[in-house]
């Protein structure tokens, strides 16, 4: 403790838990904003997870799903999740299993690219799923 007060710096603790403890001098304020750059550089380099959405219709037409097919295939390359989903407006829910078939056949056509995370499943007036890229 004299010498940290000697250089007029502070005596820091590092493993109490050891016999003798284990302290170090240091000036704690540096310590605190060294530790603090350690964390921010670790959650900076923490994958971020990116999720892109395709909108179909119940009665999509087959030109319309190829186009929309290329995006998918791009998302999924790009290492993206894909949420697919049909949108029912007004009447058009009574066509629920053209949805549930169209999403099914995309997923079937993404295979190699990507695994499918969430089969089909009718939220509200929309029927949702969930695509996650395979790793490379």
């Amino acid at each position: 403790m004299r010498l940290a007060e000697e250089q007029e710096l502070d005596l820091v603790e590092i493993s109490p838990k050891a016999v003798p403890p284990v302290c170090k001098i240091i000036d704690y304020k540096k310590f605190l904003y060294e530790q603090k750059k350690r964390e921010k550089a670790l959650k900076s380099k923490a994958t971020k997870v990116i999720v892109k959405e395709i909108r179909f219709g119940p009665n999509t037409d087959e030109h319309d799903y190829e186009f929309k097919k290329k995006h998918a295939i791009k998302f999924l390359e790009e290492g993206a999740k894909l949420k697919a989903y049909v949108f029912f407006k007004g009447r058009s829910i009574i066509y629920k299993d053209q949805g549930q078939i169209l999403l099914l056949k995309l997923a079937q056509e993404l295979e190699e690219l990507g695994k499918v995370e969430q089969m089909p499943k009718l939220e509200g007036k929309r029927m949702i799923m969930f695509i996650a890229p395979k790793k490379k």
